[in-house]
Order: structure tokens, then sequence, then C-alpha cells
């Protein structure tokens, strides 16, 4: 008789995530998810693979619960360009804050491993791509209103923006970088104007 399933797999995975988030892949050990999520070595295994593929699953769950949020917020009816400001003041103030030290699990994963794995590369470009789209699709609803001047280029600006999120995700990995971010969305709003 099969034995059924002592944990739910789907809590053990939001666990991985935190600690694939907080740690890297490098540095979380078998060992270190064993203890974190609570469950034998042989049940991660049976359920999710060795860590490379808990690793992966936990990538995609936070792409999941991450990139829907933005195109919601830039897909509401009305002006765009505030709403994408408020998008790179929020991304400044989170980073900015005390309790933000983690980055963005996207970019951590595209520091440390999306040159040697080419899955993690793929769930990387994959979530870049999208706020990409995004982006292009709402400063082209921007130009279309009005908002932009009839000549920009919707998608190099949406690039613009995407390399500056990940900035600054980066940078709030560091120390005292709360100056830093602050100008450079300056900058940055300045931009979309």
């Amino acid at each position: 008789m099969a034995r059924t399933k002592e944990f739910d797999p789907d809590t053990a995975l939001r666990r991985a995530l935190e600690l694939f988030w907080e740690h890297g892949y490098e540095a979380t050990s078998m060992a270190d998810l064993v203890e974190h999520l609570g469950i034998a070595k042989a049940s991660i295994y049976a359920t999710f693979g060795g860590k490379r593929d808990l690793y992966l699953k936990a990538l995609q769950r936070y792409l999941e619960t991450t990139d829907p949020a933005i195109m919601v917020e830039l897909s509401q009816p009305g002006r765009v360009l505030p709403a994408v400001r408020g998008l790179v003041e929020r991304y400044v103030r989170e980073a900015s804050s005390p309790d933000s030290y983690l980055g963005c699990m996207v970019v951590n994963g595209a520091v440390e491993l999306a040159h040697r794995d080419e899955a993690v590369a793929r769930l990387v470009e994959s979530s870049w791509a999208h706020l990409e789209t995004t982006l292009t699709s709402a400063l082209l609803r921007a130009r279309t209103q009005g908002e932009l001047a009839p000549d920009s280029d919707p998608r190099a600006l949406a690039r613009f923006i995407l390399v500056f999120f990940q900035g600054v995700r980066v940078l709030e990995r560091a120390p005292d970088s709360a100056a830093r971010l602050r100008d450079a969305a300056r900058v940055a709003v300045s931009m979309l104007a």
C-alpha cells in the first residue's frame, strides 16, 4: 500500500523558496533543506527531485507570484505614466527599507547561476521578457494617450526601466545604498515626463 505524504508539498516549496532566496543555491545544502522544511531527505527527493530540481521549482513559484502583480499594476485603465513612476518609486522604497536584504530571487539566480545553468537562464530570461513586454505595452498605451512624445521609443524605455529595476535589486543588497537608489530613481522618473 502506498504511503500518503505527511507534509504539504506547497508549504514545503514555499519554505524552500524562502531558504534559497535568503542564502542562494550554492550556500543551501540538502541538510539545510531537510532542517528548514522539516521533512526527510528521501521525501524531498521523492516529491521534488534533487536540490537543483527543487531550486528550479522554487524559482518558478517566485515568478508566478511576482510577475503577474506588475502586469495588474500597469494595465489599469487611465493614465499610464503615474503607474510607471509609482512602480519605480516602489522598487526604490522597498530596496531602501532596512528589512530589505534579500534582493530579487530572479536577479540572485541570474548572478549566481544563469551563466552556467541553462534552465535557470531560461527562467530568468522569461521573467525579464515578461517585464519588458508588460512595460512596453504600458508605454505604448502612454504614447497613444499623449503621455509620451509621438517619437518616443516605448521598447527602449521599457528596456531602460528593466535594467534600472535589476540594478536596484543588486544595490539593495549592499549597505548604505539608499542615497544612490533615490538619486537614480529621480533620474529614471524624470525620463518619464
